[in-house]
């Protein structure tokens, strides 16, 4: 088969849509609305949609660019989905993925949300985690990103061009020194702090890294890193170049710090005045969103599954007492205090059904949800209407070149 398609719209993923010649939906990776391209042969069918590699753009689109990192195009990096096309392009798509969302699966009558733009399209992540694949009998490692068409190779990386140039400095200094890594290594992940350290976090089966300060000792800046290890399916802990209570570098927090902020204090003014009214803080992490609520004078709960971050929140300055609480916040809910409203902030798997039932049994005033997935923030907004009605949306574009896209969400008590 070497069908020629337009593609009209970018899907939730990232790839370009467009329809076979039987009316199917064809998902095709790496092409732009308004072009048409031609099919490799072995088009996957399935029973209302299709999957297709992309063998040749036929008639580029408008909105197409030439991705400027190497790996995108050569390596077919599956960090990335969009760098092929323009920013505005990739705002676009992301209001109409947000929007069409709400529309199919919450069933909210809404246009395609307003997207707040990037401050920066390239070099903002504060986190990279790369994956690492032993190569023949000899022991070397290849220690990089999967390529997007197969997800089980590892290619090399050499520059993540949306990671911060701090992180990119670590890598390269880090590179020629993986035999100082623990043997069994499965992942790396880098990571910057809010005070600019470095962080090393060193996954692998096996033995715990051994001499972690040999690292230290060999790279340049080696007094500015902490190396933490943590075993495949266990808790990671520091082992050596920083206090064991020091800032929790696996927990959760944007990797875009400066759009976070943006789109925290957006949702925080939702609220309007909360002087003296408690507030829930759901799925807390760190304690950014209860400190933002704190100086606007509420009386916060904050609840979190991850005590490290917890314990990290509770040593944190804010201009009124905060409790912190380290738990799920479906096992926690029955003990806290009545509140005036709610702010959650789940991952990506959306709220657990016992706190669904808890927030439509007994309705807050004004829930405020912030969701980086647009599908399961719809499924849970089609949940919640029986009690809510959704007052405002606004998507935040946090994550530029990919198809990632973050969404605060506005209901209040119907």
């Amino acid at each position: 088969m070497s069908d020629v398609v337009a593609i009209t719209a970018i899907a939730a993923g990232g790839e370009g849509v467009g329809r076979l010649a039987d009316g199917r939906a064809v998902f095709v990776a790496r092409t732009a609305p308004g072009e048409r391209v031609r099919l490799r042969e072995g088009v996957k069918l399935h029973k209302s949609f299709a999957r297709g590699e992309l063998a040749e753009v036929v008639a580029p689109g408008a909105v197409r660019v030439t991705a400027p990192c190497p790996h995108y195009a050569h390596d077919h990096c599956g960090g990335c989905q969009l760098q092929h096309v323009t920013y505005e392009a990739q705002l676009a798509a992301k209001r109409a993925i947000v929007g069409d969302a709400l529309r199919r699966i919450a069933k909210l009558d809404i246009a395609d949300p307003e997207i707040v733009e990037a401050v920066e399209e390239w070099r903002y992540r504060a986190k990279i985690s790369l994956a690492v694949k032993s190569v023949g009998r000899s022991g070397s490692r290849t220690v990089g990103l999967h390529p997007y068409d197969r997800p089980a190779s590892v290619f090399p990386l050499i520059d993540c061009q949306i990671a911060d140039f701090r992180l990119m400095a670590l890598w390269r200094e880090l590179r020629p020194r993986l035999d100082l890594l623990p043997p069994r290594l499965e992942r790396l992940t880098l990571r910057l702090d809010r005070e600019g350290r470095r962080h090393v976090i060193a996954e692998s089966t096996g033995e715990p890294w051994r001499n972690p300060e040999a690292l230290r000792a060999a790279l340049p800046d080696g007094d500015n890193v902490i190396c933490w290890w943590q075993p495949v399916d266990g808790a990671a802990r520091v082992v050596a170049g920083g206090p064991a209570t020091g800032f929790p570098a696996t927990a959760f927090e944007h990797v875009n710090s400066e759009m976070g902020s943006i789109a925290r204090g957006w949702a925080v003014e939702q609220l309007g005045d909360v002087r003296s009214a408690v507030v829930w803080d759901l799925y807390g992490g760190i304690g950014d969103t209860a400190v933002a609520l704190a100086e606007r004078g509420a009386q916060v709960v904050s609840v979190d599954a991850d005590e490290k971050a917890v314990d990290w929140a509770r040593r944190r300055a804010a201009p009124r007492p905060v409790r912190f609480i380290a738990g799920k916040a479906e096992d926690v809910l029955p003990t806290l205090p009545e509140p005036s409203a709610v702010v959650a902030n789940p991952p990506r798997a959306g709220l657990h059904w016992n706190v669904t039932l808890r927030l439509t049994g007994q309705p807050v005033n004004r829930l405020i949800y912030m969701s980086s997935d647009p599908a399961t923030l719809a499924r849970d907004l089609h949940r919640l209407s029986a009690n809510y009605r959704v007052t405002a949306v606004r998507a935040f574009d946090l994550f530029p070149q990919t198809a990632h896209v973050e969404t605060v969400a506005v209901m209040e008590a119907a």
